[in-house]
């Protein structure tokens, strides 16, 4: 738990993923499109990955814990929250608060 909580807290947006995850690629995707400097852990090319997911089902409370995304140092969720923020035109603002946009 601490070394998640260590890299979440490292970059302004923190991206724990998969490399196969076509879920994952997409919020990286969209994160990409949107100008954002994503911090990008891929747990299956991690020395500890396994220990980091388990450390996220504890904080997500359920399985698949990927993609899961950190802004601000605060778990934001996976992608169907950050799509919910995307649509309702919440995301840009918290990005921008929380320093992660190039743009």
């Amino acid at each position: 738990m601490e070394k998640v909580m260590k890299l979440a807290s490292q970059r302004a947006v923190v991206i724990f993923s998969v490399s196969s995850c076509c879920m994952c690629y997409s919020v990286k995707s969209l994160f990409h499109e949107l100008g954002v400097n994503a911090a990008i852990h891929e747990l299956d090319e991690e020395p500890r990955g396994v220990e980091m997911e388990k450390a996220l089902v504890k904080l997500l409370g359920h399985r698949p814990v990927v993609p899961a995304i950190f802004i601000g140092g605060r778990l934001v969720g996976s992608i169907d929250r950050i799509m919910s923020l995307h649509l309702s035109g919440k995301l840009m603002p918290l990005l921008r608060d929380a320093g992660g946009l190039w743009l």
